[in-house]
């Protein structure tokens, strides 16, 4: 018997045949209309939902970047907290950070990470990296240069696990038995100083034992008699000598620039030796120290006395004059290291007469001297002058205070006109001023230097002024647009062409950038009240002194007690 479908089932079943619909074209266009709208409505629905879900993920992605930058933000020994709080010696203060700060230092960063994986990918284990050839160059004498000069670049930025790859470098392939005649002052200052740097951050003793073992190689260099080191050592066999270009003598800037490192390594191991050797070379010079402070770059190490040469705040004399102050200040400016300010005080009064100023501009500069002669040239080099000159201005009383910072002030800004007054807005390397002229550049190449973004950096700490944060973010960008290539940095042979070289120099990323990136941190950030920085940038803390100079004790009162984050966070060490 035959099965009596329902009207209604007998309508959907109509509805479902496309015969119906071909007889009927009006209901067919409704039906589209109605298929056309639903689905419509389907995508939308489906579109918004994939539209909200890529929001929403941006939304996260952009939440974790700012928790990164606020964690970047913190002190670099900082806790942690729900708000941003940066400690320092007067205490925990709460800071609202600049959203453009943030951004620039996150570009200068970038800029960091682009060097490093470079000189990782082309130049691993090497002393610096040629970017145009891509390949590495051991020119000092395969010592890992600008692997350990950004050891501390690294850990301040955040960049842990590169940190951690160097380390383990270090650890297993860092090795000072080379027959290599080493720069006594460069070894110092990157090597010894950026392995002290690393283990102050850090607390890993690895880093501490191995700055002790090329400085006991580089010790014999003082052994002379007037206590005035020889400037070149083999780091394998001894015999420490002169370059021959020096006529047998010492270059003051050389023979003046290791004190921050040996006292600071006689603190941190107990044994005296190191600063007992560095300091009594500023004894030697004090015996005969002029009254304005200012002494000829050759030092003869036989009999510790000067030979009438040039007077400079550039090359082979600047950082001579910067030492006397950062040993002051690496001892908290106690009396045992007074005798260093009454030295730098003096230097001061004697750059004072060599302050020279332009016309139309108005541009203040420094001489340099021979004899009586003036020489109206001013090096790239001496624009650390500037962040010195406002670093020492508060331990005047308040006229002179005023007096050098407004100096300290006036030379940065034609130190950032030595960038400004050429085509690729980047420095030459030194600087000529004649009559009716404001500046012209002499020698015309620039090696990715530090100076005049370090002199910015501390005049922004000391007074606030963002001005110089704005002059250090157009360096920045002119390095950025003139320096940059796919496989890292490099110099220009002339910063009027724009002609570029195969040279990324470790203190690029030693100084350079990290100054940069602390112009754009918070001031707790490596606060200048518990941190001094060597001449290459590295970071040394800041320890009280009560030993006299040159008595060589370092007792336990002496070593550093050190707040460190990470997993020894919150302890300190004895």
């Amino acid at each position: 018997m035959a099965r009596v479908r329902s009207s209604s089932s007998s309508s959907r079943l109509r509805y479902c045949n496309p015969a119906y619909y071909l007889k009927r074209p009006k209901r067919l266009a409704l039906l589209l209309i109605a298929f056309v709208s639903v689905t419509l409505v389907v995508w939308d629905r489906q579109t918004l939902l994939r539209e909200h879900e890529e929001e929403v993920a941006k939304l996260s992605e952009q939440l974790s970047h700012l928790k990164s930058l606020v964690e970047d933000s913190q002190n670099v020994q900082g806790d942690a907290t729900k708000k941003v709080m940066l400690k320092g010696r007067g205490g925990e203060k709460e800071v609202v950070l600049d959203p453009i700060d943030i951004q620039r230092r996150e570009k200068v960063k970038e800029a960091m990470i682009h060097a490093w994986s470079s000189y990782e990918k082309y130049a691993w284990g090497q002393d610096e990296l040629q970017p145009q050839s891509k390949n590495g160059v051991n020119s000092f004498g395969g010592l890992g240069a600008t692997l350990v000069d950004s050891l501390d670049t690294l850990y301040i930025m955040g960049l842990h696990e590169q940190f951690q790859k160097a380390r383990e470098w270090i650890a297993t392939s860092l090795d000072f038995d080379k027959d290599y005649e080493a720069s006594v002052f460069e070894t110092t200052i990157r090597v010894v100083g950026g392995l002290l740097s690393a283990y102050d951050l850090s607390e890993d003793k690895l880093f501490l034992d191995k700055a002790r073992e090329i400085a006991d190689r580089l010790l014999p260099a003082w052994d002379t008699p007037s206590g005035i080191p020889y400037n070149i050592i083999n780091l394998a066999h001894g015999r420490p000598h002169n370059p021959s270009w020096t006529g047998g003598d010492s270059i003051l800037a050389d023979s003046g620039t290791e004190q921050v490192e040996f006292i600071a390594l006689s603190q941190r191991t107990g044994d005296p030796k190191y600063q007992q050797k560095a300091e009594k070379v500023i004894v030697e010079l004090n015996k005969t120290f002029p009254d304005d402070g200012l002494l000829p770059i050759y030092i003869n190490p036989e009999r510790g006395t000067s030979g009438r040469s040039i007077i400079t705040f550039g090359a082979m004399g600047d950082s001579f004059y910067e030492y006397l102050l950062k040993v002051w200040i690496q001892g908290n400016k106690t009396s045992a290291v007074k005798p260093y300010r009454d030295m730098w005080e003096k230097s001061m009064t004697g750059l004072l007469s060599l302050i020279r100023r332009t016309t139309p501009s108005s541009f203040a500069y420094m001489c340099e001297k021979n004899g009586n002669s003036l020489t109206n040239k001013m090096d790239e080099l001496a624009c650390f002058a500037p962040g010195m000159l406002a670093l020492g201005s508060s331990g005047y009383g308040p006229d002179d205070s005023k007096k050098f910072l407004t100096l300290a002030e006036e030379l940065a800004w034609t130190c950032y006109n030595f960038y400004q007054s050429t085509p690729t807005k980047l420095a030459g390397e030194n600087y000529f001023f004649y009559a009716g002229q404001d500046l012209s550049v002499g020698t015309s190449w620039n090696i990715l230097r530090p100076e005049t973004v370090e002199s910015l950096f501390y005049l922004w700490r000391l007074t606030g002024n963002k001005t110089y944060q704005e002059w250090g973010w157009n360096i920045f960008q002119a390095f950025e647009k003139n320096s940059r290539i796919e496989s890292g940095y490099v110099g220009l042979k002339d910063v009027n062409t724009g002609e570029k070289d195969n040279m990324m120099q470790s203190f690029f990323l030693a100084e350079t950038l990290k100054y940069l990136y602390l112009l754009f941190s918070p001031s707790s950030v490596i606060s200048l009240d518990e941190w001094v920085f060597n001449t290459e940038a590295h970071p040394i803390k800041i320890v009280a002194r009560h030993d006299a100079v040159t008595s060589g004790i370092a007792n336990g009162n002496d070593r550093p007690k050190i707040r460190l984050r990470g997993r020894k966070a919150g302890r300190t060490r004895e």
